[in-house]
Parts: structure tokens; C-alpha cells; sequence
């Protein structure tokens, strides 16, 4: 064969070509082809076969000098032993220039084996780009001249060099690993699709992206006509370093370089992807005035009215033109309400347009099943006007018929084929005349052609035609292949053509990728014309990610809400709304969330009446029964949209006891969701059936009494935060109905100038439907209310303000008689209480604070000296109104006199309760709320200062006990500065009481603070109190200090413990041995008692236990021995463990700590020790600080 005669599809060779191929190669071979060096005979290869397989076990290629056999017949070594020699770099470029890669290839693979690498076959297998262009056409011959760099049509995809699969080219005819590299090449193709595609997109971003810098100097030039883009910037910078370099500004092209480091001036494809490189800087401006633009004269026009012009009333037309824009917005309303019933009208006659094309459908199906009739009914219809197409078969374009007719007869076929699309034409035309909504665009039968053939000038008979056309290998018998050899040419055939496809392409697209399908199953669903098939699409759009993530839920669910807008509600409700009911109960939560998710998001589409029904019903058994937090988080989301939908008042209830529901659940996520979202949407549909203050609001109220009755026994915390978060949820839109329904209301317009509102005048809301401004409308229409809101509290009062006077008389008295009646010791509902007031007047502003809530708190306490003795006084100063009034009120506004007024008020609560006697856990609770914010501690000591220098020792020893509270908040600079002084001067008291009254703060002191300078002065506090002579007979300071020992002794530093507490624990329980006054005696023995129980837990070394320890306890023993003998069970128990641990030190010290009370010897000591602590009398408290603090 001659070397020009090349495969004209160039592709690889078929299975009947391949096997001649093998047969043939054993005779064409010489006896001697595995000799070195032999020279090709003349039955070498054709040029256009494939080459040799690869590392092929069976047959071995003839080499010459190294050359396979293939390379050397392209390049036209033969003929019978001539010496010629070919530059292996001439076989190389020969061979990539006719397209010869795999031999190409193979030779590149051979010459790496012995060493002997060519740079040009090198380059070009190390090139990616050589492998990336394809074509869909391959070329007719090898005159086309396709160089190294063109496209490579051998095979749908070509494996570089690196990623060759050399079993792939094996003899052995395993079609296994044949289709696995045909799966690896399909593989390839579709990333190298998606590469192209992601820098196609990254291109036009990079086209797109405009700086913000550079858009601020465009809207400030307005003579600049279009910033520059990234894309363009970095091209113009490539352009002129190019420029530089060529013309030898080279320190200007390095200082160029470096001012724009963040590109790469050496290679074009780092200006942008798929972008052409364009002609350099010198030939672009020689191109300049080639293609000079027109330029269109152009001048500027104003227009100005000057008011003078105007009419005398044109001013005072504003209300007839507002009369006027009422009357054409009712024309408007009217216009809009006859197009709706002209839409469904439209709706209606398609739908019978639809039945007809069906019905006509059906009776073409009987004629055409007549074999006979198929040829007369097509030729008719060309004398006839064009009747009402079918929906299915008439609008395809049938490539069956053609090979049907063309084995009938050679003189028939094109008669056939030009009836056959005239018959189309014909169909197209009707479609678009009865369908004039159509988006395709179908041409007139005068205006196209009809399709022919060229008939062949051959004179075979039609049987033999037939036969030859078989070898096309056409299937049209299976499903795939019917609708292959169908092609739609109308939008209606194409939704019927989608409708059954997608069922059987979805299961077979990766799981990963299915929601690109999203799209098209929509389409399909919305325009199919069979109910069946877009119920099944429906279906299979809910199913069809098995655990759809947030991104798939999110795409799903904007799916559905373009399908719901497209088709009407009534639709959604018949076709979408099945679908979530089908997947409420499923067994993956991801599915459960998408259901709950898409009641929410299609609730604005839906019939009002399915919103309050079906809808409500699913999303509150979902709510009830679901086990899933994040369904439930995603129930009460959409409970929150229907809310904002929802207009039948008798669901009320329902929605109360839904919100209530979601407040109680166990989840922080539910609940958080609840305030966020439920609760504001309900509390607007509450403000427009103007039940919020008359319903919603007392409703909470009542519950929170009916806790408080309940109490008696133990409050519920957990319900009174439920109820108490729910109030402060509502405060926003509360103070918004205090707005909308006020006297100024009327006069709120936005006219002039408004006072923007201060970053600090709200309260942060917890999500956007909780900020006053959206609840109201804008923050600019805010503004005015405000301003006005403002005005009249100041001057105006009042008077015909409903609202508020509901909140002043109702509200705030029943909340201020609430928080005086339940205990002060429940520190979560006295915090609970404090968020509450300090948000409701933060929310309400200053001017209401100081003029509405302020006065009733003070008017109910009554902080006064006379009124001391008044036990009514005393019982609310005793409550938690005193916190609450503390922290919630006055904390509220941060200026100099809202600070002196907090002072003065815990001064006077100080000093009232310090003269009358009264506990003061009200006074505690105060500094325990107001300690936990950094801000007032200096407050606090201002106040505590006052007492310290008080002339009453009542009201200086409540000072030295509130600095205990003060202790564990206050950095160790204010501990050093202001705490200790004052603790000093205090131990200094000429009253002993208040000497007594500091030791708990040392204790504290020693607890926490870390400074030894600070430890070592209480440490020498402490021991003037133990040491001096004046103290010794003091029992209460003794109780005192013993208490604080064993409060503060675990916890100190060892230090502290080793050389102070044990020691003096020692001395006061030897002291207490010689007590004569018996009740004296045991108060100390009870109280060293719990000291050495509660350090018995720490780390005790040898030294202390020998001289301190086991000597103190001893001497307790003796007391307990005499006073308490069930007591002394216990202290020999701890005594023996003790000298146990003594002798055995080893494993005491590799035990780190000595615990005694915890294990006793022997089973017999622990019975013993169990029954007799089931014989003490003494108090619970005692015995539950026995084994307290273990650490």
C-alpha cells in the first residue's frame, strides 16, 4: 500500500481488522526478524495501521539499530540491506507530524530504556497542552497537514506519558482491562470538561470583578467612563514589561516587576485564563488609527422649573393628587383582578386544547397502524391545510422511516424523505399557531425547504441495499434506542421526552453530583402535560439525594419555590405538598429537615386555608414528635413564617400552644430558634388581632403567679425562665405598639432633617425580626416616632395613650408585685428578673424609666430613716425587689447621677437592714448580681467605704461580711489598694463584733489572691487574732476562725495550710481540751470536727501528720470521747488510717494524698463505721461537710 493511503477516520482499527491483522503478521514476518540490526523487507506494515502493542510477551518488534519496526516504515527504511542511516530527531518529527503518537510514543519509551532521550519527543510528551485540544471532525487525509500541536482524533482521550497504562496495549485480548481504561478515559474526559469549564468561569469573574476602590473614584469622576478591571490591569502590566525588556529598559522593567509582585511576567497564562495574549505594545499602537471610532456630536440638556413659575395652588394640590392616586390604585386593583380571571380563562382553553391534541393523537395512532394507509396519509396532507398536530409521535423527526423506505425501493426514497418533513412542517407551523406561549421558534412552510438526499447513480437492488445498511449497527428496538432515533422538535415533545428519560438517568448519576439535575427535573415538572409523570418527577426531585447536606437542601428547596411560583397554588397543593407528607415520618433526619424546611419556604404559595390546616398540623406533629433536634429547630422556623401568613383568628390557641411547646423543649437550639423566630412572627399577628396586651402578654403573667402559688414546696425555675423569656422576647414589639398606637401617630412623617438613633439607645436584639425598626417599618420612620415619642412623655403626657397607660397601670404594677413575693434566695429567677427589667427599660427609653418605673419601685420601698422600725418597710427590703430594683432599673443608664443613685440606694438598703436587724440576703443578692460585672466594682467599694466609716457597728460589720462577696470578683490590684485597707481598719474596731466580722474576707483572701505580700499581711492579721492575749477567751472569734480554716484550708496555698492552719488547729483543739464550760466545749470540738474532715482530703506530708495532725486529732478524740461518742467512731477510724499511712510512707507518698474518711480497714470497721453514722444527732449540714471538698 502506498504510504499516503491513511485511515480516513484515523481511529483505532475494529475487532475484524485487528484479528486479520494478527494472522497476517506471523507470514509477513522474515525467518530472521529477531536478528540486531536487520533491515525491513517489503512486506513491512502499511502507515496507517497502529503500531505494535507495548512490552508485548508474544511478539517481538524487528529494531533497527533501536528503531521499532514501525517507526523505521514510516520513515521509508526498506529495501533490500542499504546502509542508509535517518537521524533518530527526523523519525521523531516525522512521526508527530503525521500523527503517529502511540508509535511516537513507543519509540520516546525505548530510547528512555537505553538512554538515549530525544528533547523533542521529550518536550512534547512533558506538554499537557498537546493532549488538551480534541476535534470533532477528523481529517480526510494526511494532505491536511496536521502539525505536532494539532488535535489528536486517534482516541476519545490520550494518556500522557506519566499516566499510561501499559497493560492496555497487551496481546492477551482481555476485555476486562478494556473496559476499565475505557472507564478511565471517560473519566478523564469529564475532568478535563470540568477544567475547562472552571477556567472559562474564573475568566469571566476576573472580567467582572471591579475593586471597590476603584468603583468609589468612578462614582466620584463621573468623566471617567469605566474603571479599569483586574483583567485588563494585569495584561496592560504584561504588555509594558514586554515592552521593557525588548527595548532594554531593563532596571525598569526589574522595578516594574517588584511593584507588582503578585504577577508573573514570564508566562501569559498568569494574566488570565482562555485568554489570548494580544499583539505587543509598538504594534498595537501602530493599529491605533486603523479603526478609529465614530464619534456622535453630543450636547448637554437640563431642565429646571423655578418656582415662581409655578401655579398659585400648586402646592396646595397635594390632597386632591393623593385623592387621585387612591382612585387609580382601586383602577389598578380592578384591572389586576380582570386580568387574573383572563389568565385562568387562558388556563382553561389550553387545557382543552391539550384534550383535543390528544384525541387527535389517538385517532392518527389507529390510522397510522395501518401498514398501507402510511404513505397515502402523508401524501394527502400535502394538498391539505395543516389539522391540529398529536403531542407525541407527530412532532418528532423519525430517522427510522428513512432506512425503512429506503429498502422498499431506490426511486422512492427521496419522495418519501421530502413528504416525511414536509408532513413536519406542517406540524411545526400548527404547534405554533395554537400555541402562541411557545418559546421555540418554528419557521412557515414557505419559508423552509425541504430536506432531500443525493441519489446515488447506482444500479443495486433494494434487498442488497437493505443488507448493506445493516452493517450501520443501528438499534431502534430498545427503550434508549426509540427515543434516540426520535428527535424533538416542539417544547411539548421535549417536556414528554424529559418525562421519560429522567426516571432512568437519574439512578445513574453520581450521588454527588444530582442536584445538577435539579434544574431540569423542574422544568420538566412544571410543563409536563401528564399529572402521572410530574407527580413521579416530584417524587424523584424529593428522593433524589439519599442524605441531602445544607447546600442540596438549600438548591431543593429553591427549586420548589420557583415550581411553586410558576404553577399557582393550586397546584403546589395537589402536587408539592404530597411529597412533604410522604417524607414526615422517614427514617433520615436530613430528609425530615427538608420537609420541614419546605413548609415554611412554600407557605407563601399556598391556599390560606391549607396554610391554617395542613400545613399547621404537620409542622406541630413534627414538632411534638420528632426526635431530631434540627428538625425541630427547622419546624419552628416554618411555624414562625406561617405565623407571619396565617389570618384565621380562631388559631390563636393553636399558636399559643405551640409557642409554648417550643419554649419546653429540651433543646438549646429549639428554643433558641423559638425567640428568634416564632415568637416575633406570632407576637405581629397578635398586634393586628389587637390581642398582645389584652391576651398574649397577661396569659404569661397568670402562669408566672400560678408558679409562684406553687412554690410553696419549690419553684420551678426551669417554667418561670421559660414563661420570663418569652416576656422578654415580646418587649420590642410591646414598645412598637406603644408607638403605632399613640397620639402622635398621625403626625409621624418624614419630613426634614430626623436625628439618626444612637447605636446604644436599643438593647442588641437576638435576631432582625426582634429590632424595632424592621418591626416598625424603617429605622428612618423609627427616628420620628421616636423624636415624637419623646416629646410627649415630656410635655404632652398621657392622656389618650391607651397603650401605655396599660403598660404603667396593669403591666408593671402585677410584674413589681410578682418579684416581691417569691424568695430571694433563688439566685437564677432574681437574675432571670434582672435581664428582663433591664431590657424592658432600655427598650422603653430613659425618659420613661425615670418617669414611670422608677417612681412605683421607690414608692414600694420606701428607703427612709423613719421608717426603720416599720416591719412593712423591712418585709419588701428583705425581698428579691431590692436586686431586681438594683440591677434591673437603676444599672440601666450609666451617667454620673444614675451611678449616685445606685450608691445612695445600697447605702440606704445597707444601713436600713444593718439597724433593724434584718438578714440580709436582699443586700447579697445585690452585690453578687452587680459583682459580676467588672464595671461596678469600684461602685460596690464605694459603698462598702461607707460602711467601713460608719458610725454604727451594725452597719460596719455588714460591710466587712459583704466584702466576702466582693473578694472572688475584684482583680488583686483593687484587693490590694482598697480591699485589705479597709479590712485592716475594720480588725481595728473598737467593737469586737466587727473585729469577728473580717475573718471570713481573710479567709477569701487567702483562698484566691496569689500576691505574698498580700497572704503574708492576712497572715499576720490571722495570728494576732489566734496569738493575742486579749483574744483568748473570744469563743465566737474562735468559732469564727476555725470555720474559715476549714471553709478556705483545702483550697489555700500549701504553704499557708502547712505553716499556719495546722499548726493552730492543734493548739485550739489542745485548748479546748482544758474548756471548763461544756457548751463552749462542744461547739469548738463540732466545729474542729468538720476543719479536720474537710482536710483530711489534702496533701498532708509526714512531718505535719506526726506533729499537727495526728496530735490534733487526738485531742479532739478526747473531747468527742466525753461529749459526742458517736462522733468519736469516726476520729479513731481517721486516727488509725493515719498512723497506717505513717508506716507506710512509700505507699503513701506514691499515692499523693491521704484520704481517710473515705476507706476504712476492713469490712468489720466499715460496718461499724456505717451504722454508727446512721446513730448521729447531729445537723444534716454537718455530717454533709464530712467528706466535703475532695480534690
Amino acid at each position: 500500500m502506498a504510504a499516503g493511503n491513511v485511515n480516513p477516520f484515523n481511529v483505532s482499527d475494529s475487532e475484524e481488522e485487528a484479528e486479520q491483522r494478527r494472522d497476517g503478521v506471523d507470514t509477513e514476518r522474515s525467518p530472521s526478524d529477531g536478528a540486531q540490526g536487520h533491515i525491513l523487507g517489503p512486506f513491512s506494515p502499511p502507515a496507517y495501521s497502529e503500531p505494535a502493542p507495548l512490552l508485548s510477551s508474544n511478539r517481538t518488534s524487528p529494531n533497527v539499530d533501536g528503531i521499532p519496526a514501525s517507526a523505521a516504515a514510516v520513515a521509508g527504511i526498506g529495501g533490500g540491506g542499504a546502509e542508509t542511516r535517518v537521524s533518530l530527531d527526523a523519525i521523531a518529527a516525522q512521526l508527530l507530524r503525521d500523527q503517529y503518537i502511540l508509535t511516537a510514543l513507543e519509540l520516546h519509551t525505548e530510547l528512555l530504556e537505553a538512554g538515549r532521550e530525544l528533547p523533542r519527543l521529550r518536550d512534547y510528551f512533558s506538554n499537557p497542552g498537546n493532549f488538551e485540544r480534541q476535534s470533532g471532525t477528523p481529517p480526510a487525509s494526511k494532505e491536511q497537514g496536521v502539525g505536532p500541536g494539532g488535535p489528536l482524533n486517534r482516541a476519545g482521550s490520550i494518556s500522557t506519558l506519566d499516566s499510561l497504562d501499559f497493560a492496555r496495549y497487551s496481546d492477551d485480548g482481555n476485555r476486562e482491562s478494556d473496559e476499565r481504561v475505557a472507564v478511565l478515559e471517560f473519566e478523564l474526559r469529564k475532568a478535563k470538561e470540568t477544567i475547562q469549564a472552571l477556567r472559562a468561569n474564573l475568566t469571566r469573574a476576573a472580567e467582572c470583578e471591579i475593586p471597590s476602590q476603584e468603583r468609589k473614584n468612578y462614582k466620584s469622576s463621573p468623566e471617567i467612563q469605566e474603571p479599569i478591571r483586574p483583567l485588563e490591569k494585569r495584561a496592560l502590566n504584561f504588555l509594558v514589561n514586554e515592552y521593557l525588556l525588548k527595548n532594554e529598559y531593563k532596571l525598569t522593567s526589574i522595578t516594574f516587576s517588584d511593584e507588582n509582585d503578585d504577577q508573573d511576567f514570564e508566562l501569559w497564562d498568569d494574566v488570565g485564563l482562555n485568554i489570548p495574549k494580544p499583539p505587543d505594545l509598538l504594534q498595537l499602537y501602530r493599529n491605533c488609527g486603523n479603526s478609529l471610532s465614530l464619534h456622535r456630536e453630543t450636547v448637554d440638556v437640563a431642565v429646571n422649573v423655578d418656582p415662581n413659575d409655578l401655579p398659585g395652588d400648586y402646592f396646595t394640590q397635594e390632597p386632591v393628587l393623593q385623592t387621585e392616586a387612591v382612585q387609580q390604585q382601586e383602577v389598578v386593583q380592578e384591572l389586576e383582578y380582570q386580568i387574573s380571571i383572563l389568565n385562568s380563562e387562558k388556563q382553561s382553553l389550553a387545557e382543552q386544547i391539550k384534550k383535543l391534541q390528544s384525541d387527535i393523537q389517538a385517532l392518527q395512532r389507529k390510522v397510522s397502524s395501518e401498514p398501507t394507509s402510511t404513505v397515502k396519509l402523508i401524501q394527502s396532507k400535502e394538498d391539505t391545510p395543516c389539522g391540529n398536530p398529536p403531542l407525541d409521535n407527530g412532532q418528532y423527526l423519525d430517522i427510522r422511516g428513512v432506512t425503512e423506505m429506503d429498502s422498499s425501493s431506490d426511486a422512492n426514497t427521496t419522495e418519501t424523505s421530502t413528504t416525511t418533513t414536509a408532513a413536519t412542517d406542517c406540524t411545526e407551523s400548527t404547534t405554533t399557531a395554537t400555541q402562541p406561549y411557545s418559546k421555540l421558534k418554528s419557521q412557515s412552510p414557505q419559508g423552509k425547504t425541504s430536506v432531500q438526499f443525493d441519489k446515488p447513480n447506482r444500479k443495486l437492488s433494494p434487498a442488497f441495499h437493505q443488507a448493506l445498511l445493516s452493517f450501520c449497527r443501528m438499534s431502534a428496538d430498545s427503550r434508549l434506542g426509540s427515543e434516540v432515533s426520535r428527535i424533538a422538535d416542539s417544547e411539548q415533545s421535549v417536556m414528554l421526552m424529559l418525562g421519560r428519560c429522567l426516571p432512568h438517568i437519574v439512578p445513574n448519576v453520581l450521588l454527588a453530583k444530582r442536584e445538577e439535575l435539579i434544574p431540569l427535573i423542574l422544568c420538566t415538572a412544571c410543563l409536563h402535560p401528564e399529572p402521572k409523570e410530574r407527580d413521579q418527577l416530584l417524587h424523584i426531585l424529593f428522593n433524589l439525594i439519599k442524605r441531602p447536606d445544607d447546600e442540596q437542601r438549600q438548591m431543593i428547596l429553591t427549586g420548589c419555590v420557583a415550581f411553586a411560583q410558576h404553577v399557582g397554588p393550586t397546584r403546589v397543593e395537589a402536587e408539592l405538598l404530597p411529597q412533604c407528607w410522604e417524607q414526615i415520618n422517614h427514617k433520615y433526619p436530613e430528609r425530615r429537615l427538608l420537609v420541614a424546611e419546605a413548609c415554611g419556604a412554600l407557605a407563601p404559595y399556598l391556599p390560606k386555608e391549607i396554610r391554617s390546616s395542613l400545613v399547621l398540623s404537620m409542622l406541630q406533629q413534627m414538632l411534638a414528635e420528632d426526635k431530631a433536634d434540627m428538625v425541630r429547630e427547622a419546624v419552628v422556623k416554618s411555624l414562625g413564617i406561617i405565623m407571619g401568613y396565617i389570618d384565621d383568628p380562631d388559631k390563636y390557641s393553636q399558636g399559643f400552644e405551640l409557642m409554648l411547646l417550643s419554649l419546653g423543649d429540651p433543646s438549646e437550639r429549639v428554643v433558641s430558634a423559638t425567640h428568634q423566630v416564632f415568637i416575633p412572627a406570632f407576637a405581629a399577628w397578635c398586634t393586628e388581632l389587637g390581642n398582645l396586651q389584652s391576651q398574649l402578654i397577661p396569659s404569661l403573667l397568670t402562669r408566672i403567679e400560678k408558679l409562684l402559688k406553687q412554690g410553696e414546696y419549690g419553684l420551678d425555675e426551669h417554667k418561670l425562665h421559660m414563661y420570663l423569656s418569652a416576656l422578654q422576647s415580646l418587649i420590642p414589639s410591646l414598645f412598637a405598639v406603644l408607638l403605632q398606637n399613640a397620639p402622635f401617630t398621625s403626625r409621624a412623617k418624614l419630613q426634614g432633617d430626623v436625628p439618626p438613633i444612637e447605636v446604644t439607645r436599643f438593647p442588641r436584639p437576638a435576631s432582625p425580626l426582634q429590632d424595632v425598626a424592621i418591626i416598625v417599618g424603617s429605622r428612618e420612620q423609627l427616628a420620628v416616632l421616636l423624636q415624637l415619642h419623646d416629646h410627649q412623655l415630656q410635655h404632652e403626657g398621657t392622656t389618650g395613650w391607651d397603650s401605655l397607660l396599660w403598660v404603667v397601670n396593669q403591666f408593671l404594677p402585677q410584674l413589681i408585685d410578682i418579684i416581691g413575693r417569691f424568695n430571694v434566695a433563688s439566685s437564677t429567677c432574681v437574675h432571670e428578673f434582672c435581664r428582663f427589667f433591664w431590657r424592658f427599660c432600655r427598650t422603653f427609653g430613659k425618659i420613661f424609666t425615670n418617669t414611670k418605673v422608677k417612681p412605683q419601685f421607690q414608692e414600694i420601698l420606701r428607703l427612709s430613716e423613719e421608717n426603720v422600725d416599720a416591719s412593712a418597710g423591712n418585709g419588701i427590703l428583705t425581698k428579691a425587689t431590692v436586686p431586681i430594683y438594683a440591677t434591673g432599673v437603676l444599672t440601666c443608664y450609666n451617667q454620673d447621677e444614675d451611678r449616685k443613685l445606685l450608691v445612695g440606694f445600697l447605702e440606704d438598703v445597707m444601713t436600713t437592714l444593718s439597724l433593724s436587724h434584718a438578714p440580709l440576703d436582699s443586700l447579697k443578692a445585690s452585690f453578687v448580681e452587680l459583682g459580676a460585672n467588672p464595671v461596678y466594682h469600684e461602685l460596690l467599694l464605694t459603698v462598702l467605704w461607707y460602711g467601713v466609716v460608719h458610725t454604727s457597728a451594725l452597719v460596719r460589720c455588714t460591710a466587712a461580711r459583704m466584702f466576702e462577696l466582693l473578694v472572688k470578683g475584684v482583680n488583686e490590684t483593687l484587693v490590694a489598694q482598697r480591699v485589705v485597707p479597709a479590712l485592716i481598719t475594720l480588725s481595728s474596731d473598737p467593737e469586737i463584733s466587727v473585729r469577728i466580722s473580717t475573718i471570713p474576707a481573710f479567709g477569701t483572701i487567702m483562698e484566691t489572691v496569689t500576691q505574698k505580700e498580700l497572704l503574708e499581711r492576712v497572715k499576720m492579721q490571722l495570728a494576732s487574732f489566734l496569738e493575742d492575749p486579749q483574744y483568748q477567751d473570744q469563743h465566737s472569734l474562735h468559732m469564727e476562725i476555725i470555720k474559715t480554716f476549714g471553709r478556705v484550708g483545702p483550697n489555700a496555698e500549701p504553704r499557708f495550710r502547712d505553716e499556719f492552719v495546722l499548726p493552730h488547729l492543734h493548739k485550739l483543739a489542745l485548748c479546748n481540751n482544758q474548756q471548763t464550760v461544756e457548751s463552749k466545749r462542744i461547739d469548738i470540738a463540732t466545729q474542729l470536727f468538720e476543719a479536720y474532715s474537710a482536710l483530711s482530703c489534702c496533701f498532708i506530708s509526714e512531718e505535719l501528720m506526726v506533729n499537727h495532725f495526728l496530735p490534733g486529732l487526738r485531742c479532739l478524740r478526747t473531747d468527742m470521747e466525753q461529749l459526742s461518742p458517736e462522733h468519736e467512731v469516726i476520729l479513731s477510724s481517721m486516727i488509725k488510717e493515719c498512723e497506717i499511712k505513717v508506716e507506710n510512707k512509700g505507699i503513701g507518698e506514691a499515692q499523693g494524698s491521704i484520704s481517710i474518711a473515705a476507706s476504712l480497714v476492713g469490712e468489720d470497721a466499715k460496718t461499724k463505721f456505717l451504722s454508727k453514722m446512721g446513730q448521729l444527732t447531729t445537723s444534716g449540714a454537718m455530717l454533709a461537710n464530712v467528706f466535703q471538698r475532695k480534690k
